[in-house]
């Protein structure tokens, strides 16, 4: 099982695995030349089963191949005419509940090296915001943007895992493509975008929603598209549902990330992201069709956000917070990302809100809002309702740090419920994230002002304040990266400099202006930290650059100001 690549002669490779009854095998694969094409050859038990072959040279193609028994199966496959950047495999009856067994990754798309790490990661390959994330036949599903071949943004699939309690997870096969012209060239024209997933109406299986994005393709770059699965392992062929943006609203290109919901009055509504002459727009449809499929019309305008001038709004995200959708005295959470934007004060970049207020089917009435993470790489935020308590997660990254020229391995946040209290949301972790608790790494020194090394780096760390607002530092090393939380008389803030700087504060600053908390959970691991103030009512979430643990901390200043402090290492045991 797993990696097992053998070499047989100069330029002949093998990949080698013990595969179950009715193995389907998902290759991707291309000929390094024009002059001859990529082949690979299945032999199983000393006899050659199958062949698969392709001609493409410029870019990675998919081909499948199912093993009719049991045994060792050999992939061979020469050096010198064909490139292999992913094989896996999997039992279709069994793949729900264990996952694919991943053969072989390249070295342009290997997974991130954090064997310790407990936020989910893709299996290889690119990752972005998450898609379709819900409870489908009884378990959590997370699909997500993907790019299998490297590890920057290109031709976008949807990948796709299932956990039992949102913190472990196993990968399934890749679950959405793009139409096959996309795939052919890795030149970022497009592919299978963000959206979202309901259940199907009375039988097993989903009913997705996404943008396909076609670069050149006019008058529209950007169109909704819907698909079905059964069988919650692949999709079946696309349908497109909405071809043409509104008009009479001077909006741009950008008209993409379809959420639907089901609405106060029982109709499937769909809100999606776009940018008019005024500012950030959110679009509102819906359909009378009970299965969604169709018939969807254009309702008007569910939100105008001005105050960021050319940010583009992104993944739109609508549902009920504190009671059934059908209450109309529930209230309604309106989630959305902001593209291009930028809070000047601190010079941060692409927030995200959330606003709270009544919804009645056609309108949206907002009562209060709040940045859903003040340090705002949690971003594409998607939420579902799941057993009545609202749970989201996010991509841990933003895209004021992509470059489509430096490889960016990414992870998503720990999710989250969304809780409302009074006039605030609060997003604490889930409770599941208790289990991975794993012993004590202080025995006292931390609250007597000493360091305390924290082995992996996978920790989390508890403080009881003394009061409401008082003041604090931790410091915390890491070889290449200032980091600090501090919390002072301005505010909450996650103080992130590179090391090169001297550690010199710079923007953007990372700060939650005004919070007071009397208590914090803060989750370290490997590229990332995440705050929790108050049971979430201020969160904090930051991508550390590399793959370098935090090696200690200490209580910079203030100590007379923690009451009680616990540090846990963290560790995720397998699923039980």
């Amino acid at each position: 099982m797993g990696n097992d690549i053998q070499q047989t002669a100069d330029t002949i490779r093998t990949l080698r695995a013990e595969v179950p009854l009715s193995a389907r095998l998902h290759v991707w694969l291309k000929a390094t030349g024009p002059d001859a094409p990529g082949t690979m050859a299945f032999v199983l038990a000393g006899e050659k089963i199958g062949q698969v072959e392709v001609g493409n040279s410029e870019e990675y193609v998919f081909r499948t191949f199912v093993s009719s028994s049991t045994g060792m199966l050999e992939c061979v496959y020469d050096t010198k005419t064909t490139a292999v950047s992913v094989a896996y495999f999997f039992n279709a009856a069994e793949v729900v509940d264990q996952g694919i067994t991943v053969m072989h990754t390249s070295q342009a798309n290997a997974p991130a090296p954090v064997p310790d790490g407990y936020h989910f990661r893709p299996p290889f390959g690119w990752m972005n915001d998450p898609n379709g994330f819900g409870r489908f036949g009884g378990r959590p599903h997370l699909f997500y943007q993907h790019y299998s071949h490297g590890l920057r943004w290109n031709t976008m699939h949807w990948g796709h895992a299932i956990s039992t309690d949102y913190i472990h997870w196993h990968h399934m096969p890749i679950f959405l493509f793009p139409s096959e012209d996309l795939m052919a060239r890795p030149d970022r024209r497009g592919g299978a975008f963000s959206g979202s997933a309901i259940p199907l109406e009375n039988e097993p299986g989903i009913r997705v929603f996404f943008t396909e994005q076609v670069i050149e393709r006019e008058p529209e770059t950007q169109i909704q598209l819907t698909a079905t699965s059964h069988n919650i392992i692949t999709a079946s062929h696309a349908e497109v549902i909405l071809a043409h943006r509104p008009t009479g609203l001077g909006l741009t290109l950008d008209f993409r990330d379809p959420y639907v919901v089901k609405g106060p009055d029982g109709l499937w509504k769909m809100v999606l992201g776009s940018l008019s002459q005024k500012g950030g727009v959110i679009l509102l449809y819906e359909t009378d069709d009970p299965a969604a499929a169709g018939g969807w019309r254009f309702v008007g305008t569910l939100l105008l956000e001005e105050r960021f001038g050319t940010a583009v709004i992104e993944c739109p995200c609508l549902l009920p917070l504190d009671g059934p959708a059908g209450n109309p005295e529930t209230r309604w959470g309106l989630i959305y990302g902001l593209m291009n934007s930028l809070e000047k004060k601190t010079g941060r970049k692409n927030l995200t809100i959330v606003a709270v207020g009544h919804f009645d089917g056609v309108r949206f009435l907002p009562e209060f809002e709040q940045e859903l993470d003040f340090a705002t790489d949690n971003y594409a935020f998607q939420a579902f309702i799941d057993e009545g308590t609202a749970v989201g997660i996010g991509w841990l990254a933003n895209w004021a740090d992509v470059s489509h020229t430096i490889d960016f391995p990414t992870a998503m946040t720990l999710p989250r419920n969304l809780l409302l209290r009074d006039d605030e949301v609060l997003t604490p972790p889930v409770a599941a994230v208790g289990d991975l608790r794993a012993g004590s790494l202080d025995d006292g020194r931390f609250l007597a002002g000493e360091v305390v090394t924290l082995g992996n780096g996978a920790a989390e760390i508890v403080l009881e304040l003394a009061g409401p607002g008082s003041p604090f530092e931790l410091a915390f090393d890491h070889p290449s990266v200032a980091l600090s939380v501090v919390l002072d008389a301005e505010g909450l803030s996650i103080r992130y400099a590179p090391a090169a700087t001297g550690g010199v504060k710079v923007a953007p600053r990372y700060i939650a202006n005004g919070a007071r908390p009397s208590s914090l959970r803060i989750f370290l691991d490997v590229g990332s930290i995440e705050v929790f103030a108050d049971g979430g009512r201020w969160a904090g979430t930051k991508r550390i650059e590399g793959f370098e643990p935090l090696r200690s901390v200490r209580i910079a200043s203030g100590t007379p100001s923690i009451r009680a402090a616990e540090i846990h290492a963290l560790k995720l045991r397998p699923a039980v």
